[in-house]
């Protein structure tokens, strides 16, 4: 009779491989906590990109025909460029001179914010 040699994993193996799987989760989880916040960030200064390049247009067109685009006299003007502004997000009130650049606040969800230009014209 042949004994068989049994086959496995030895107990240093094993608590080898749960050691790099603790330390490799240490590093990881960190990094995939705080997303939602990055996330919602993110959104917000989508939405101001938006609103400056709705301004910028809007003062393109108006400057070129005085019937086209709208007057903006006050940042929360700019939103209605967008056609309608997503929920959540607010735009603080503050005068646009015509023919200046001024940095508006919006404020998003979660606490994010962000500013944006808009562009006075009458």
């Amino acid at each position: 009779m042949q004994k068989q040699k049994q086959g496995g994993f030895t107990l240093i193996e094993i608590v080898m491989v749960i050691a790099i799987l603790g330390i490799l989760a240490a590093v990881a989880v960190p990094k995939f906590v705080d997303l939602k916040s990055e996330a919602s960030q993110a959104a917000t200064d989508g939405v101001a990109g938006a609103l400056s390049s709705a301004s910028a247009v809007n003062y393109a067109a108006r400057t070129a025909a005085s019937t086209k685009g709208s007057a903006i006299t006050d940042c929360s003007l700019v939103s209605g460029l967008l056609g309608s502004m997503p929920s959540g997000y607010t735009i603080g009130a503050a005068a646009v001179a015509a023919g200046a650049n001024v940095s508006c606040t919006l404020s998003g969800p979660n606490t994010t914010t962000a500013t944006f230009t808009a562009i006075g014209i009458s």
